[in-house]
């Protein structure tokens, strides 16, 4: 059944839209290159666009040719305004940005263990608040947040989870009341492997696991391009796995035992102490996974940089890195395993490709292994990838 005349509509200029969004400003002959539409659907969306706000004229192709077929039509970058929120165990950071992603304005907050759970909700909020208003960014039109834990696949919320602070979810629920705003939550490691996958490392992938270093170990799952969150929405809580070389076993409500022990910052730290990596005196700073991500991150640059005495640890912590890593790969064959996060980062493909043989020894089935380029900044750019798309949608949809 052919689509009605207003759908058709809807769908050329929603694609009109993407294109001079990842592309533009793009010429009307462009867009039709493009497009593959006629010329005089493409005027007549251009007009369409135009009148509704979403595009403007912002320049020429060119000094010799001029006329209609010579404009550049660029996004109404000021359309919407966009929030981005990364909330960790003992900090918050935010940014602003316009409809094209463009940051304008960005701000981190830590957070003490001590603080009480409403100072931190009030403290944080009150971050959000003055970092938009410096960005000129009043009202909010969407907002994503990035943070640890299981988020609800049937209410989007963010659940109760032992070990972290109360304040999170406090957050949560404060922006959603006071803020006339679209807010989005999504668990930290899923966020940071939609932005490995739009603007990093994952790019030729649809299919591939991101394990997450930091102070905490997680993975995400994306399968033919979408992210798989698991009917709890705990898909890739790889820190609770049973693993060789740990005393014990994880419980239900802590992963001490599990691969957590073997790769979390602090597990690192404690290998590098072992194997006499120091790093230089104030290194270990700015990460933010706290003391112990930023010590772990510091031993990984150490040892790759002090040649055949560094290669203890490495060696160690390729195997280790391999053991999780294999056991995601013999379930799910994503044929692409993504070290990522600040650890992953840092590693590099030097860490990548040690793995990668180690994990070729213990699975039949052929995996590349890569480092994450975004670091710990993905799970930011995660946040405002999803922001802008709830903005998009509504914005681009038929009388948004």
């Amino acid at each position: 059944m052919p689509a009605s005349p207003s759908t058709a509509r809807a769908i050329n200029d929603r694609l009109a839209l993407r294109l001079l969004q990842q592309d533009g400003p793009l010429t009307a002959t462009q867009l039709k290159t493009l497009t593959g539409l006629s010329r005089p659907t493409v005027a007549d969306l251009v007009e369409r666009l135009r009148g509704a706000g979403l595009i403007h004229v912002v320049g020429e192709s060119g000094a010799v040719r001029r006329g209609p077929n010579a404009k550049l039509y660029g996004i109404v970058a000021d359309r919407a305004h966009l929030a981005a929120l990364d909330v960790r165990t003992g900090s918050v950071s935010v940014v602003v940005a316009d409809l094209l992603g463009t940051t304008l304005a960005e701000a981190t907050l830590p957070v003490a263990g001590d603080t009480g759970t409403a100072a931190a909700v009030e403290q944080s909020f009150a971050l959000l608040e003055r970092t938009a208003r410096e960005a000129g960014s009043v009202p909010l039109h969407s907002v994503g947040i990035g943070a640890p834990g299981l988020i609800d696949p049937a209410t989007g919320e963010l659940r109760d989870s032992t070990g972290l602070p109360a304040w999170h979810r406090g957050l949560v629920r404060v922006i959603q009341q006071r803020l006339p705003a679209t807010v989005l939550v999504e668990n930290e490691t899923n966020l940071a492997a939609v932005a490995e996958h739009r603007e990093g490392a994952a790019g030729d992938r649809e299919t591939f696991v991101l394990i997450w270093l930091g102070q905490g170990i997680g993975a995400a799952v994306m399968l033919d391009g979408r992210l798989r969150q698991g009917a709890s929405g705990g898909a890739g809580e790889i820190g609770f796995l049973p693993v060789p070389g740990v005393a014990g076993l994880p419980s239900a409500v802590d992963c001490e035992g599990g691969f957590f022990s073997l790769a979390g910052s602090a597990a690192l730290c404690e290998l590098a102490a072992r194997h006499a990596v120091e790093p230089p005196r104030g290194t270990a700073q700015g990460v933010a996974g706290g003391r112990d991500g930023a010590t772990a991150v510091a031993a990984v640059r150490t040892a790759l940089a002090a040649g055949e005495r560094g290669e203890p640890f490495l060696d160690e912590l390729a195997d280790r890195l391999a053991l999780g890593a294999a056991a995601v790969v013999s379930v799910l064959d994503p044929g692409c395993v993504l070290l990522a996060g600040a650890v992953g980062e840092a590693g590099g493909p030097r860490l990548a490709a040690r793995v990668e043989e180690r994990l070729a020894l213990m699975s039949p089935l052929r995996t590349e292994v890569r480092a994450g380029s975004l670091g710990d900044g993905a799970v930011l750019r995660g946040a405002l990838i999803a922001a802008r798309e709830a903005a998009q949608d509504a914005l681009f949809a038929p009388g948004g």
